[in-house]
């Protein structure tokens, strides 16, 4: 007996962005390492690449994840 169970379709309503194909899909028709989702909509599924652009910058300026205070200004290794 499987552990996990299998999906193999998806439930009507879950948009899904295939970075294979370049396409929205209803449902989970490609892999999961192959897709982004699963969304609400089509149409943010559609804009999940933009989505993704704008977290990543967001995540590359957050001031929390590049903490520089009470390290030094110098990043030298010591003699």
């Amino acid at each position: 007996m499987a552990l996990f169970k299998k999906r193999t379709a998806g439930k009507p309503g879950e948009w899904y962005y295939c970075l294979e194909h370049k396409k929205v899909e209803e449902g989970p028709d490609c892999p999961a390492k192959n897709r982004f989702g699963p969304y609400a909509t089509r149409e943010e599924a559609a804009h999940a690449m933009e989505t993704a652009r704008e977290r990543n910058l967001e995540w590359e300026t957050d001031p929390r994840w590049h903490d520089t205070a009470g390290k030094p200004e110098s990043q030298e290794p010591p003699d």
